[in-house]
């Protein structure tokens, strides 16, 4: 496995993760997630079935591939909500692998820091993996890692938005604030957005409404996992520095003399 993705004790083959939500159905959810060459599938535990096995049951769908879920606090309002969703879903499922999701403003759905803070601490003293949903605040992003989060997500901009990153230099600020990966998560409307952030140094990519809500989910999915690659590559072979001026790319020594 070239260049994976290490969060906590899990090691992943791409760094691209996708969403579940806004599918029309599971079965494209499914047929989307597998041509995103993503590992790892966020999953909405308020929202969709993961546990009832007398319905239709998301686990069910997946259960003959390699993905991983990675169940999410989307819908709680603080810190007590999430800690007892994921205490349910820990004794449903086992799964202890999460994304934490608090939203402090239902306009701008922008998470509540303070909340997701105090409920990072006791979610990792617990013996979850935490994969900490917030601000592009580094600041904040350094007091996640010390909280325990296993990674830090900041947001492109505002969920859903398809914005993109609007203001590259925190994604550098927090890459250089904090030892863990850093998963740029919200607002990645397209795949050059997806190729942005890893070239600015991001570990990974969070998606889902870009996919979802795309008019070819499918091709879209394979679209973000080539801009990924594509975007990590950029950022590890280095580009070439920005200059005011012009110059030649053929070099002028030898230069026929007319």
């Amino acid at each position: 496995m070239q260049d994976p993705l290490i969060i906590g004790s899990k090691t992943f083959a791409s760094r691209l993760i996708v969403g579940s939500g806004k599918y029309k159905d599971f079965a494209t959810t499914k047929e989307a997630t597998l041509a995103s060459g993503a590992d790892m599938l966020t999953v909405a535990v308020r929202r969709v079935n993961i546990t009832d096995p007398n319905s239709e049951n998301l686990l069910d769908t997946f259960k003959d591939t390699h993905i991983s879920f990675l169940p999410n606090s989307a819908g709680c309002v603080n810190a007590k909500e999430a800690i007892a969703l994921f205490r349910l879903v820990k004794e449903a499922t086992g799964i202890d692998f999460i994304k934490l999701e608090i939203i402090g403003d239902q306009r701008t759905l922008y998470p509540d820091t303070l909340e997701t803070l105090e409920a990072c601490k006791i979610l990792a003293k617990d013996g979850f993996c935490v994969l900490a949903y917030s601000n592009d605040d580094p600041v904040m992003a350094k007091k996640l890692e010390d909280a325990g989060a296993s990674a830090v997500m900041p947001l492109a901009s505002p969920i859903g938005s398809g914005l993109g990153i609007q203001n590259r230099y925190n994604i550098g600020f927090i890459k250089e604030a904090v030892s863990v990966p850093v998963i740029v998560d919200a607002g990645v409307g397209c795949a050059s957005d997806a190729s942005i952030a890893m070239e600015l140094g991001a570990d990974g990519v969070l998606t889902n409404s870009a996919i979802a809500l795309a008019k070819d989910p499918v091709l879209m999915a394979k679209s973000m996992k080539h801009a990924v690659l594509a975007g990590r590559q950029s950022y590890l072979a280095g580009r070439i520095p920005k200059k005011a001026y012009a110059s030649p790319s053929s070099p002028v020594f030898g230069l026929a003399q007319l």
